[in-house]
């Protein structure tokens, strides 16, 4: 009796638990059921915004902090967090490397997103980019 009694106070709570059960549920299905070139296409493109937001938020000079937070933020969109559990940790930081480097040379060439995620250190920033990406390219 007293579990009818609270399901009737907090029926607000229940069918709000179920709506956000049934869009994760729905989300994921969604994902699951599209092939498998689409879905890494899917995680690649949302990795280049994780880095993006993981540069602003730590800045440069932080490569492990931005892994494991991107890491972090991959587990816990649901969608991925089923991706997470078959994927080794070496696969993924791969896949956030090639983000990374896509997200630099996004960074390089447009002055606005660099604005966003360096501030007032936008120049000096994207010349430490300049320098590391074409280090990596004389490698």
């Amino acid at each position: 009796m007293k579990a009818v009694n609270w399901i009737i106070e907090n029926w607000f709570l229940v069918i709000a638990l179920a709506a956000v059960l049934g869009v994760s549920v729905w989300a994921v299905c969604r994902f699951i059921g599209l092939p498998t070139e689409k879905q890494k296409k899917k995680i690649k493109e949302w990795l280049i915004w994780a880095c993006i937001e993981a540069e602003r938020e730590l800045q440069s000079g932080t490569g492990q902090l931005k892994l494991r937070d991107v890491w972090n933020k991959f587990c816990a969109v649901p969608v991925f967090s089923a991706i997470a559990k078959f994927i080794s940790f070496e696969i993924f930081s791969e896949w956030v490397r090639t983000a990374l480097a896509t997200a630099k040379e996004m960074l390089i060439k447009n002055e606005s997103l660099a604005q966003y995620v360096y501030g007032d250190n936008a120049t000096a920033e994207i010349e430490k980019l300049k320098k590391q990406v074409e280090a990596q390219k004389s490698e």
